[in-house]
């Protein structure tokens, strides 16, 4: 079952809210008294995100085939040759494409899962990746 597309939805607003939750302290802690932070602290903090979202997508997705908000929604992703859990390599393009699907707040990725047959965005498609009922 690949029509999964409106529990996909509510799975990425789940991982961004804990992702947020989870980093956030790096924002509190390094602002000053005027709310305010220097350009490579923010650089710093940015770099930070950015590989904690890939560590965190990749990791879950490649070993367990589903992240905190997949589980919560009972949607996994599988290997479309073999219905396994997609691996480290798999999972890593997937979430490197996320940079394009995620693009107008994750419009670029929603028009190409209702536009596929599979209901798969760019990622999927490159990984050869779907997203299923668990």
């Amino acid at each position: 079952e690949v029509h999964v597309t409106g529990r996909r939805i509510l799975a990425i607003i789940v991982d961004s809210l804990l992702i947020g939750l989870l980093l956030s302290p790096f924002t509190i802690f390094g602002t000053n008294s005027g709310g305010s932070m220097s350009t490579s602290l923010a650089v710093s903090q940015t770099l930070i995100y950015l590989v904690a979202v890939l560590l965190y997508f990749t990791l879950l997705e490649g070993y367990l085939g589903q992240t905190v908000g997949k589980m919560l929604l009972g949607i996994k992703v599988i290997r479309e040759d073999n219905g396994e859990v997609p691996g480290l390599g798999t999972a890593a393009l997937r979430t490197v494409l996320r940079i394009v699907d995620g693009l107008f707040g994750y419009l670029v990725g929603f028009i190409v899962v209702m536009a596929s047959a599979k209901r798969q965005r760019l990622g999927d498609m490159a990984a050869h990746t779907l997203v299923v009922r668990k």
